[in-house]
């Protein structure tokens, strides 16, 4: 077999496993609220999420795949023989970090540990010229208004459920919000494998771009990479990632089932609205910034700012510290290369 397909199959099989860790890192998005709140346990929560992870694509499509492909990191402007390289050395920082992040129980953004890792190597191999400005502004702007946006409509829809249901009793809104869970946390599973997996999808069509292996991956983007990533995503779905879970479900504030129904359901209309733009956003970002929002409908001494900001600072690092890994990460290959 030709040395360049059998890299072009390493590079994808890393992607898949980054894809793959993505989903356990983030499963905590998809079902801290509901395991949190004891309306699914966590086997069969874990399965539900991953389910509504895998069929995403049908509904979504994929803007966020060609913008991760084509308007983040000018490929072509890469010497032809290291792009293979920086593609594997961004999936590198951007693996490490969240391995990191998910060893510590910080709910950081693995879509901005891989956009940081592929710039970070991109920048490393060629220098800032590579960046496109076009697909970093609309990343940067939305990673701060992804949990504005979040806290925002958390606080609104829990407001507006707590005045529309004010003369039910506490018995009867909690048994109707059970049930109302199980939609608002499968409409958050949907956003949230629609936009992260396709992200993945779009490193593997620069990959299959940079090894001429398929000139037009970025442009249509090919269904067998399609449905790989989204199977990815929901196996690491149903891996869970309980570390995570007890940060969201309980660390930051205490939920109950109308409370988890508001935040699953402010997030899922803020991820599945930017991935029908093609925008890569943070699923982390979003739901986080939702339970903060639902949270302080109580009183702000409800949300634990502490452990929020904790979180805030895992934001602020994962960009530079993956960019910084996956830059290493070439230096060390153009280093050893250079020996022989």
């Amino acid at each position: 077999m030709d040395a360049t397909i059998i890299f072009v199959v390493i590079i994808v099989v890393i992607a898949l496993i980054f894809d793959y860790i993505n989903g356990f890192h983030d499963a905590a998005n998809s079902i801290a609220t509901v395991v949190s709140t004891r309306v699914l346990s966590p086997g069969a929560a874990v399965v539900w999420a991953a389910f509504f992870n895998f069929i995403a694509f049908v509904v979504l499509g994929e803007a966020v795949a060609k913008t991760i492909g084509k308007d983040m990191v000018d490929i072509k402007a890469i010497p032809g023989d290291w792009q293979l390289w920086v593609l594997l050395c961004g999936l590198i920082g951007a693996i490490v970090w969240n391995l990191v992040t998910w060893y510590y129980g910080i709910p950081s953004s693995s879509s901005h540990a891989l956009v940081g890792g592929y710039a970070g190597a991109a920048i490393a191999a060629s220098g800032f010229g590579v960046i496109l400005p076009s697909g970093w502004t609309k990343t940067l702007i939305f990673i701060v208004l992804s949990p504005l946006i979040g806290a925002l409509l958390g606080l609104t829809i829990m407001v507006s459920v707590m005045w529309i249901f004010r003369r039910w009793s506490p018995h009867r809104v909690d048994k109707f919000f059970r049930k109302g869970q199980l939609v608002s946390a499968a409409l958050f599973s949907l956003g949230h494998g629609g936009n992260d997996a396709q992200k993945t999808m779009g490193i593997i069509a620069g990959v299959l771009v940079a090894s001429n292996l398929n000139p037009d991956a970025t442009r249509d983007i090919p269904m067998w990479v399609v449905l790989t990533c989204h199977a990815a995503i929901g196996l690491g779905t149903l891996s869970g990632g309980w570390r995570i879970v007890h940060t969201m479900g309980s660390r930051i504030t205490k939920l109950k089932p109308v409370s988890g129904f508001s935040a699953e359901t402010a997030a899922a209309v803020s991820i599945i609205g930017v991935t029908l733009g093609g925008i890569p956003v943070s699923t982390t970002h979003t739901i986080t910034g939702a339970i903060v929002g639902v949270g302080a409908t109580r009183r702000l001494s409800a949300v634990k700012w502490g452990v929020a900001g904790r979180i805030v600072w895992a934001w602020v690092l994962t960009i530079p510290l993956a960019a910084l890994i996956a830059a290493v990460s070439f230096w060390t290959y153009r280093a050893v290369a250079g020996l022989f």
